[in-house]
């Protein structure tokens, strides 16, 4: 096990490298010069150019990727092209909230997903099964930001329980903390919800009809005995392929439900740096989520060895 999460760090650290690489190169291919995005254009030539110095971007490319990707490495994300702050603080601060953000929907999504996804498998034959399978096939097709406007038309203007954006900090008030992101959770987690179930209800169907199952059943267990005892842990091992993707999705849906709710995380941030053409801040922003993808990836890599030694050895 030991040798095995070496290399699967070291396929990390290899990814992450080749993606830095990417990302510089996608964001330097980009259209426009920061210096003239900041002095506007009736900058001098002069200006522009000591503009360029101090941003250091009139070095030459591998120059600029080496102190770019070297700062991140200890935490320097850089200074703002626009705002002339850094960058790293912006970042930590909006990455918290995105973090319980894509938690507290993928939570939401695992309560809806797992009770749901068992009980239409073992009653896929009967009309509450069949119609647990349909609605799931009906959340499919809903998107995130548009299960969080029909959410807000509901709970926000029509019943006006709970607030229809806005973010407060669990420091201030816990309660008010709570009630913001309930909303945003739910939008989240009802769609990927969906998706889980159908996904949850096929590995279980599979596991079913293994013949480990129909022993144990003749030896006088139960169905859901067995399939407790036996079978999730088997189903579990293709349900955590999806899972690991579903949290790359959650976070990358999670850019366009804090728009939608008005929470400052870093999908948030990433916006703003579109719209105010901030290069450095996007690029560094854009990097934290592709190493956040990462990391789910080598974390499912790590649950898969847990789930089922034999992969071990075979991945």
């Amino acid at each position: 096990m030991i040798l095995y999460l070496v290399k699967r760090l070291a396929v990390l650290v290899v990814s992450t490298a080749v993606a830095g690489v990417v990302v510089f190169a996608f964001m330097a291919l980009l259209p426009g010069d920061p210096a003239e995005i900041a002095l506007g254009v009736n900058a001098t030539p002069e200006a522009l150019e000591e503009l360029r110095r101090q941003f250091g971007t009139d070095r030459p490319a591998a120059a600029q990727f080496a102190d770019w990707f070297g700062g991140l490495a200890q935490g320097d994300f850089g200074t703002s092209y626009v705002t002339s702050s850094p960058i790293g603080p912006q970042v930590a601060d909006r990455l918290g909230v995105t973090v319980t953000l894509v938690l507290g929907g993928m939570v939401i999504a695992l309560l809806i997903a797992v009770p749901l996804g068992v009980f239409a498998a073992v009653h896929h034959r009967d009309p509450l099964g069949v119609a647990i399978s349909a609605a799931s096939q009906v959340g499919i097709a809903i998107p995130a930001f548009l299960a969080g406007i029909l959410l807000v038309f509901v709970f926000a203007v029509q019943a006006q329980a709970l607030p229809s954006g806005g973010y407060v900090p669990f420091t201030e008030s816990p309660g008010e903390w709570l009630r913001g992101l309930l909303l945003p959770w739910l939008s989240l987690g009802l769609v990927q919800g969906a998706v889980l179930t159908r996904y949850v209800r096929s590995a279980v169907l599979d596991v079913m009809r293994e013949d480990y199952l129909r022993t144990a059943r003749a030896k006088g267990r139960g169905r859901m005995g067995a399939l407790w005892r036996h079978g999730l842990r088997n189903a579990s091992v293709p349900v955590v392929t999806v899972l690991g993707l579903q949290l790359a999705t959650l976070l990358i849906g999670a850019v366009v439900v804090e728009r939608v709710f008005v929470i400052p995380g870093l999908g948030d941030l990433l916006l703003n740096g579109v719209a105010g053409r901030d290069l450095l801040l996007v690029q560094g922003v854009v990097m934290v989520l592709v190493v956040a993808v990462l990391l789910i990836n080598f974390v499912v890599d790590v649950a898969y060895a847990a789930l089922d030694p034999r992969l071990r050895g075979a991945r």
